[in-house]
């Protein structure tokens, strides 16, 4: 079968055309977008739990991550240095549908979500008959998987990450003649882009697992650069926290660096597969 079925195989009468494959895809596609829909209509019907609870909830002093970042600071014996949450910024929307626009957006957000379990069944669902009898049977470990890491991502950045950089974006001023007023949707969309690309992020093992297994990327070649991407980490954990505290900055660049590891020993197991099946 040519790669994904797209073409036809005169020797087998049974197999999908281009056009049967693109419909095939469709219904796909429909199905997921269906599952997305029904939960984000779900969520929309609960918008104090949706925006207070969950999009305001890295606002409010009481946050877990707040209560135990100041255990840990205490518990290292830091003082106070790594107690923080009080914010004095204020939150307004400006467009008559601001609040409602930013509704449905979160909602569907959150269909994506949580829907992503059934979306990556949908596109295995797809892929599956161009792959091997044995290839198959990996179906299970790829969904469950690639939807632990990608909610795992999504968490660590709701909890880590997006608190981090809103205590230092929402506590800094050039000038103390200067108020803190942002509007409702720069907020939302620094969590949801935070969130859903850290989320994306830690998608890697499962992306290197492909690359590898199609011959693009080997454990040595990830090995050889391991230095370097230990630099890479750095600056992009210097960047998810502006903050100038260490702490903060190696809270997030030792996932980061553990993912690494990880996908390389991904690309081993896959190396090694694949020499035990030629």
């Amino acid at each position: 079968m040519a790669l994904f079925g797209f073409f036809k195989n005169t020797q087998n009468p049974n197999e999908l055309s281009f056009w049967g494959h693109i419909d095939a895809l469709r219904g796909h596609l429909f199905r997921s977008s269906i599952a997305v829909v029904a939960i984000a209509i779900t969520l929309f019907c609960f918008p104090q739990f949706l925006f207070d609870t969950i999009i305001f909830g890295p606002i409010h002093q009481d946050f877990l991550t707040y209560r135990a970042f100041c255990k840990l600071s205490y518990l290292l014996e830091l003082g106070d240095q790594l107690c923080f949450g009080n914010y004095t910024f204020k939150l307004q929307a400006l467009g008559l549908a601001d609040q409602f626009t930013s509704q449905m957006w979160i909602a569907f957000i959150g269909g994506i979500v949580l829907g992503s379990p059934y979306i990556l069944f949908e596109i295995w669902k797809f892929i599956k008959p161009a792959l091997k009898e044995k290839e198959r049977k990996g179906a299970t470990g790829f969904i469950i998987s690639a939807s632990f890491l990608f909610i795992f991502g999504v968490f660590f950045s709701y909890f880590i990450i997006v608190p981090l950089t809103i205590n230092f974006l929402g506590n800094y001023k050039v000038s103390e003649l200067i108020e803190n007023q942002f509007t409702m949707d720069s907020y939302i969309s620094t969590v949801t882009t935070l969130s859903f690309a850290t989320g994306l992020v830690f998608e890697l093992p499962v992306l290197v697992f492909f690359l590898t297994k199609f011959g693009i990327l080997t454990p040595q070649f990830m090995q050889k650069y391991r230095k370097h991407a230990v630099v890479v980490i750095l600056i992009a954990a210097a960047v998810i926290t502006p903050s100038p505290d260490v702490t903060s900055q190696m809270l997030v660049a030792f996932p980061l660096y553990f993912l690494y590891e990880a996908s390389i020993f991904v690309s081993h197991y896959v190396v090694k597969k694949k020499a035990k099946q030629a």
